[in-house]
């Protein structure tokens, strides 16, 4: 089986647990992240760690989402709102409840989308963010 070209229908991606897919696109969304940090930048080990930790938190991801939000389909929109409205029992005190929710939407919308096999539009949503890294600068 080959684990990095993997496509589900969109009955079989429907019919997981939402916080499974957001598992799954939480690995995806960092991978792209470290992905585009070090083909991008000459970093050391440890400022690269610092510097993917501006893209993933939480609260990254949440500024990531408003960034991509008028690009969805209904189809990503519904995906996104399944994983912001799942009932997630924790809440890091390192960001809002809301961000927390809304960075949980994204992360399974990327894997819905990896699953389906849509890896050139987890790129272009990708693209967006990636255009506006200002905003990742505390």
């Amino acid at each position: 089986m080959n684990y990095f070209d993997m496509t589900l229908t969109k009955s079989e991606i429907n019919g997981k647990n939402i916080l499974a897919l957001s598992h799954l696109g939480d690995g995806v969304y960092e991978l792209a992240v470290r992905t585009f940090l070090c083909a991008d930048h000459t970093f050391t080990n440890r400022s690269l760690h610092l510097e993917t930790l501006k893209y993933v938190s939480a609260s990254a991801q949440a500024k990531a989402f408003t960034l991509i939000e008028d690009m969805l389909s209904e189809e990503e929109r519904a995906t996104f709102l399944r994983g912001r409205n799942a009932r997630i029992r924790y809440t890091p005190k390192s960001c809002s409840k809301a961000d927390y929710h809304t960075a949980t939407g994204l992360e399974a919308l990327m894997g819905a989308l990896y699953l389906g096999g849509s890896k050139a539009r987890i790129c272009e949503l990708l693209d967006r963010i990636f255009e506006n890294k200002e905003l990742f600068e505390p």
